[in-house]
């Protein structure tokens, strides 16, 4: 494999299109991009959470994550591929079970917060979300692999129970949401 990124300003992009597989170029803003993008954006707010220090149990699972969200872009960006496996799903569950057996059960939804590392983790469960619908859009507008959709809907309970656990590692109590909180009204 040749040098991919050997030359990064191109201007062919100036148009306000960019290049996908087989050389189709499209708008940077139909819904394939949109999809790319927010996986990519998924991708980096992963890799804020690993900038923190982590307990093993997470970090050893986010790493290879990242791996499969580039696939998943790649995917994305060369539709006549399929990059993202059955196994990388039945992988990501399993983690999932894993982790969540070691917490309380939830009775009442918790506020998105914590300390930086739980509130990055909950950053990135909503981008992941955000991901998971660009490609349901994209979707009704053209074929795609529905194993990436899938996984993008597995990630963010995963992402949830990351969030779990690194605010029980941090000492964080959970703050359960107050649906009738006084309003002072």
């Amino acid at each position: 494999m040749g040098n991919r990124l050997s030359k990064l300003v191109t201007k062919t992009g100036d148009d306000g299109t960019t290049g996908i597989g087989q050389n189709r170029r499209v708008d940077k803003d139909s819904a394939r991009i949109e999809a790319i993008g927010t996986v990519d954006e998924l991708n980096s707010s992963i890799g804020m959470i690993l900038a923190h220090e982590l307990p093993n149990e997470i970090s050893s699972k986010l790493e290879p994550i990242q791996h499969i969200l580039f696939n998943l872009g790649g995917e994305l960006a060369m539709p006549e591929y399929q990059l993202v496996k059955e196994d990388d799903l039945a992988t990501l569950e399993t983690w999932l079970e894993e982790l969540n057996d070691t917490l309380p059960p939830l009775k009442e939804f918790i506020l998105p917060k914590g300390d930086m590392q739980t509130a990055c983790c909950h950053l990135a469960r909503t981008i992941c979300r955000r991901a998971e619908r660009r490609l349901v859009t994209l979707a009704r507008e053209e074929s795609i692999n529905t194993l990436g959709q899938t996984y993008l809907n597995r990630l963010s309970d995963f992402l949830f129970v990351c969030c779990r656990i690194l605010g029980k590692s941090a000492n964080v109590k959970e703050e359960m949401w107050a649906s009738k909180r006084n309003t002072g009204d």
